[in-house]
């Protein structure tokens, strides 16, 4: 239970903040005002004009995205933020090679029959697979030998293609590692680098396989290596089963004896497939952050930094265009909300309030990693709060909130006094790959809390993450929850590193 006077001093600014001497109080009526400010009609047409045909998924690197940048900084312009980007501009740049995925794909399984005539089964777009993201161009024909988890680790004494030949052949593998974040530091960080999916695909090739059937979904995703030449796709159940149909085992068993054991089970299937890809890619690419500020007015603590997180990029075309409505064009508009609203309201803020849109998380969440090689105030006088999919649903949870007691009761208090939705948050033990912006700043040292929204139907990397499915009321709650968290935090008289080791 926090002290009467810890919790005073948390929410003290809410109503009593002062600018420099002789300027009026900002009373808590001003404050409410400004949030009442931020409503769901507007928060909504962001997530429309993030969604238009026009930026053609935002996937980093093409001219689409990009153009959604540009749009992003003319509204934080326009509302009177400062830029934060590269010399004065509104972007911070950073290479990302990217790939296009063209209508002409498929998956097809040869089914051969007595007579020596055969039957083709050929699976459907999106819900039996989807084209992979940064699959090679082309078309691939061969037996599909199961190679487990597609690892290597002489060190762990695990090799799931030490007893199987692929060369020429085409690989079926599930996605992760045979150990998982659960089990605990001391089990899972030995397999760490060789859950991630490039390390996957490389390993593939080096081996001498021609294709890849990635139980993956099935679901787009770019975040993983360009092979030339070397075709792959995600499957999900139904192509699993079917390769698995007349081989005397069952997916579900096999899969458990290697998480049991820890020793390949891997073994060739005698099914061929054609795997056809239409792709083009680009290994010149270039992205960017859209970063806006707004400058804190102290002279000592606005040299610390309240980052609002969230990431402009989605998945472009796979092949169909991918909207990502929910993730993570809600967010962004989110963001927006509380950046017009802080702006245009004038209420004085001691710390600077950082706005960073980033690019590439998608793609193994290269933004982050650039921000946190070149960022705008030091990491150690940073906290970042940020969101991913907060446009669905009901309720609102944090991911790491109870690892940051002190930052998590500024957001507490606020839902309390104002908001009134259903909040959670959790410990975030951040040992898996890394899958959020937030997961790169809490490995940099960086105080996180990453917002989500859960409670009705949702889409993950899939065309039916769209429009349809945002409710904007939850996306108008957490802009608020969020507007006056940030102003508490912004003038709080304790330091934000004090702040952030409070338990």
């Amino acid at each position: 239970m926090k002290s009467l006077m810890q919790r005073a001093l948390f929410f003290l600014p809410l109503f009593f903040l002062f600018t420099s001497a002789g300027a009026q109080e900002t009373d808590e009526r001003v404050l409410l005002n400004a949030m009442h400010s931020i409503s769901s009609h507007d928060l909504l047409e962001y997530v429309i004009e993030q969604c238009d045909e026009k930026y053609e998924g935002r996937l980093t690197g093409t001219p689409g995205y990009q153009m959604c940048a540009e749009w992003l900084a003319g509204e934080f312009k326009e509302w009177g933020l400062t830029p934060g980007g590269d010399d004065g501009s509104w972007f911070q740049w950073f290479d990302i090679p990217y790939t296009l995925v063209y209508p002409d794909c498929g998956l097809t399984l040869h089914m051969p029959m007595k007579e020596g005539s055969g039957l083709q089964k050929h699976y459907r777009y999106i819900s039996e697979y989807m084209p992979g993201s940064t699959s090679g161009n082309g078309s691939v024909t061969g037996e599909v030998i199961y190679a487990g988890y597609g690892i290597t680790a002489p060190e762990l004494g695990y090799d799931d293609y030490a007893k199987v030949d692929v060369r020429g052949k085409i690989i079926l593998i599930e996605s992760e590692a045979p150990v998982s974040p659960a089990d605990g530091p001391d089990k899972f960080n030995p397999w760490y680098e060789h859950s991630f999916h490039q390390s996957k695909l490389a390993n593939a090739a080096r081996h001498g396989a021609i294709g890849m059937i990635y139980n993956y979904g099935p679901i787009a995703n770019p975040n993983n290596a360009y092979i030339e030449d070397f075709i792959y796709v995600h499957v999900g159940d139904t192509v699993v089963r079917d390769i698995f149909a007349g081989t005397g085992l069952k997916h579900e068993t096999v899969v458990g004896e290697i998480k049991a054991t820890l020793k390949p089970r891997s073994f060739n299937t005698k099914k061929v497939v054609t795997v056809k890809m239409a792709t083009q890619h680009f290994s010149d690419g270039r992205g960017s952050n859209v970063i806006g500020v707004l400058p804190g007015s102290d002279p000592e603590l606005g040299r610390e930094a309240v980052i609002i997180g969230a990431h402009l990029d989605h998945l472009g075309r796979c092949y169909d265009i991918i909207p990502g409505a929910n993730d993570n064009a809600s967010a962004v508009a989110v963001m927006m909300g509380v950046a017009k609203a802080l702006a245009e309201s004038k209420i004085p803020l001691k710390r600077t309030v950082i706005f960073l849109s980033f690019g590439a998380e998608e793609q193994g969440i290269l933004g982050a990693k650039a921000y946190l090689e070149n960022p705008l105030i030091p990491l150690d006088q940073s906290v970042l709060l940020n969101m991913d999919g907060v446009g669905v649903g009901h309720s609102i949870r944090a991911a790491a909130g109870l690892n940051y007691p002190g930052l998590w009761s500024f957001i507490e208090e606020a839902n309390n006094k104002y908001i009134h939705r259903p909040l959670s948050a959790n410990m975030f033990a951040n040992l898996g790959r890394p899958r959020l912006d937030a997961a790169r700043f809490l490995s940099a040292g960086v105080p996180s809390i990453s917002f989500s929204t859960y409670g009705s139907v949702n889409y993950y990397h899939v065309p039916m993450d769209d429009l349809d499915i945002i409710k904007p009321e939850i996306m108008e709650d957490l802009a608020q929850l969020l507007f006056v968290s940030v102003v508490s935090m912004a003038n709080s008289p304790v330091a934000l590193d004090e702040i952030a080791a409070r338990q």
